[in-house]
């Protein structure tokens, strides 16, 4: 009986605990429920409050939040729900409200925003119910090589508006043309602001849209295309009798040229003027360099300025102060971005410009010289020695006796000194020999400062304007735009690059093709480059164009992540506008599926010209290229500085003039034989400027080319 009684005493115990615990655990599951709810009410209701719906109610039955209330509008009660629905689980949610007035609500504005880059198709709006969505991206799937389309689109129950399917579709169609595009869809009305490619695409965008734009439907289209390349960049500024004006502008941004534009304004520039926007600027500061050379121009009162790439000339007539001319030079030469070189020049009296003479050689190798000598005789010998050097082209030579003596003498030097030039032009005055252009050769600043100073003396006065092209250097052996472009396409022929099928995503290791064009890249970066997709004709036609230009977009992406200059290139897709084989054929079809690139400038593009060198009387500085790496400054001389003096050599005995042809002599026994009879100039020092490069190279002349008419203009 005892043992009985303690079996007892334990059972109850055990029944005792037992209850105890499940006590706590309901306790405890009251409690959690208790949290849940007032939390999901609290958090809810803050949402609602901040998304400003106070007119909802929130109430919470376990883990169910209930909403109700009266909504303004169907949109309203939407909202609500959505709201709601970003604190808690949409499961959760359970909607108790109701409309105010629903037979009198108005029918939300249905609005549909497709965007699309390089990423993708975003679709954001509010759409109606009956909206095939699913239908929808499938569609921009299947018509567009865009690779991802996300739909971000809210949908509410009221009847499709009239208009809206017809609109729909071609927004749809604007989508499925355009590569960068914004593309707003209201009903009856589409807007589109879209980037084209080119003029060209530009218009046939306009035209396709134009076309499939249905009747009842209002299209508005916006589609820019992308700013021009400009080369040479220029700008000229002339103040004139006529006033001020432009003869030509270029701007590379809206805030250079609002730069441009009001220092023009303010040089006393009237009415509206334009000024292009285009590429090709030689520096991020064209704005502020024209706008100081305007207000230069400006303080002079009269001449023109005129900025091409990075060389600046400026230019005034006779009536300008001299001195005033000087101090306006300083004060520009201080305030100039490095990158600019100045060269001013003022027009002289009557008297000293008509003893002139210049010699002008072209790109082609030809001449034309024109200006005085000092008789039959002497320009006889001058056309002749010019025609033993160069294809002479023009001949407009003047007797005048007035001239100095030693003329012929200079008018020879300047002509042999100007065959270290591609191409440019020498001029020769009483009192200056001037010798500007362009060479391949890196020491042609020095070979014609030799020649002039062995022909005219050590103290002659000359200035020298020779920029270096490494492009006209034929020891480096440089490849031209064609040849460029040619290695280029020979190396995509040859490589193991492809893409996924239907896809612009690359398949394959580029990387051994991306290296050997990256050794091509390293001569031709500075050539305008366009990288072309194309594609076979399966598929659709607006698909294969859009699938050809992300292709091409992908290559230079791979290119610029390579480490390769891809500035001066640009991607754009022909699709299977230009088959190169069959497209009935398996191996046809793998031939257009290309990369395909082409030159779009044979002119190279000038990225930053050569500042303007440091001039001292007496010395000479050869203008050649700058490594990347060096800083480029400007001139560190003092605006106020004094010159030195110029370093003279003995005058050479004054001999009589002599008709002798120099034609049959060699160029050492020339000189002599016409120093011998022709008084000495003497002559200072030379100034070294930049000229715009073109790289042509230049025949070699042919000796004996017929003899060209005199004039006497």
């Amino acid at each position: 009986m005892p043992s009985l009684r303690r079996r007892l005493t334990t059972s109850l115990a055990t029944l005792a605990v037992l209850a105890g615990s499940g006590g706590l655990c309901w306790w405890g599951a009251q409690a959690a429920a208790t949290f849940i709810e007032t939390r999901s009410a609290a958090e809810v209701d803050e949402t609602l409050s901040r998304a400003g719906l106070d007119w909802v109610e929130v109430a919470t039955d376990g883990l169910l939040v209930e909403l109700s209330g009266t909504a303004p509008s169907e949109l309203d009660r939407f909202r609500a729900t959505t709201e709601a629905a970003s604190v808690v689980d949409p499961s959760r949610i359970r909607d108790a409200m109701s409309v105010a007035a629903l037979e009198a609500m108005t029918p939300p504005e249905f609005k549909l925003e497709l965007l699309r880059g390089d990423q993708g198709i975003s679709l954001i709006g509010l759409v109606p119910v009956a909206t095939d969505r699913t239908a929808l991206t499938r569609s921009l799937r299947l018509e567009t090589a865009a690779p991802q389309i996300t739909d971000l689109m809210e949908s509410a129950d009221y009847p499709v508006p009239p208009g809206w399917n017809e609109a729909l579709r071609l927004g749809l169609r604007a989508a499925q043309a355009l590569a960068n595009a914004k593309i707003s869809v209201t009903p009856g009305a589409v807007h589109v602001t879209a980037l084209a490619d080119s003029e060209a695409e530009r218009s046939r965008l306009e035209t396709l849209l134009r076309r499939a734009t249905p009747d009842g439907v209002t299209l508005t289209a916006e589609i820019s295309a992308p700013r021009p390349v400009i080369a040479p960049f220029l700008l000229r500024f002339v103040i004139d009798e006529n006033g001020p004006r432009f003869d030509n502008c270029a701007a590379d941004d809206e805030a250079a040229r609002q730069l441009i534009l009001d220092a023009a304004r303010q040089a006393g520039m009237t009415g509206n003027t334009s000024c292009t926007l285009g590429l090709g600027a030689p520096s991020a500061e064209w704005g502020q360099a024209a706008a100081l050379s305007i207000a230069a121009l400006a303080d002079l009162g009269a001449g023109s300025v005129t900025l091409s790439d990075g060389d600046i000339a400026l230019h005034v007539p006779a009536s300008v102060d001299r001195q005033a001319l000087d101090r306006a030079v300083a004060a520009l030469q201080a305030e100039l971005p490095p990158t600019f070189a100045l060269i001013a020049h003022r027009d002289q009296d009557d008297e000293a410009a008509r003893i002139e003479f210049q010699a002008t050689l072209t790109e082609g190798g030809s001449v034309s010289i024109r200006g005085v000598i000092a008789d039959t005789r002497m320009r006889e010998a001058v056309d002749s020695f010019a025609r033993s050097r160069f294809a002479v082209t023009q001949t407009a030579l003047r007797n005048d006796e007035a001239v100095p003596g030693g003329w012929t003498v200079r008018v020879i030097a300047a002509i042999e000194a100007m065959d270290v030039l591609h191409s440019g032009q020498v001029r020769v005055t009483p009192d200056l020999v001037t010798l500007t252009g362009i060479s391949g050769d890196a020491e042609a600043t020095r070979r014609a400062s030799g020649i002039l100073s062995q022909r005219l003396g050590a103290g002659a006065r000359y200035e020298l304007s020779i920029r270096y092209d490494r492009r006209l250097d034929e020891s480096l052996g440089l490849p031209d735009g064609d040849e460029c472009v040619a290695r280029l396409n020979r190396v995509m022929q040859e490589s193991e690059i492809g893409f996924e099928p239907a896809r612009a995503s690359i398949a394959g290791d580029p990387e051994p093709t991306l290296a050997q064009l990256a050794a091509i890249m390293a001569d031709c970066a500075d050539f305008q480059i366009e990288a072309g997709g194309h594609t076979d004709s399966q598929g659709s036609e607006a698909f294969n164009a859009d699938l050809s230009r992300a292709r091409a977009q992908a290559i230079l992406t791979a290119m610029a992540e390579a480490g390769i200059d891809v500035t001066h290139m640009t991607a754009r897709g022909y699709g299977e506008s230009q088959p190169i084989a069959s497209n009935e054929t398996e191996e046809g079809r793998e031939a257009n599926r290309r990369i395909e690139f082409r030159l779009l400038s044979a002119r190279p593009v000038q990225n930053a010209p050569l500042p303007a060198p440091v001039t001292v009387s007496g010395v000479t500085r050869d203008v050649t290229e700058i490594p990347p790496e060096t800083e480029r400054k400007g001139p560190e001389r003092s605006v106020d500085a004094e010159p030195l003096p110029p370093v003279m050599g003995p005058p050479m005995p004054p001999a009589e003039r002599s008709g002798l042809s120099v034609s049959t002599l060699g160029a050492s026994e020339e000189f002599q034989t016409l120093k011998e009879r022709e008084e000495n100039i003497r002559v200072p020092v030379l100034t070294p400027e930049a000229d715009t490069p073109r790289p042509s190279p230049r025949p070699a002349a042919a000796s004996g080319a017929p003899a060209e008419e005199d004039s006497d203009a």
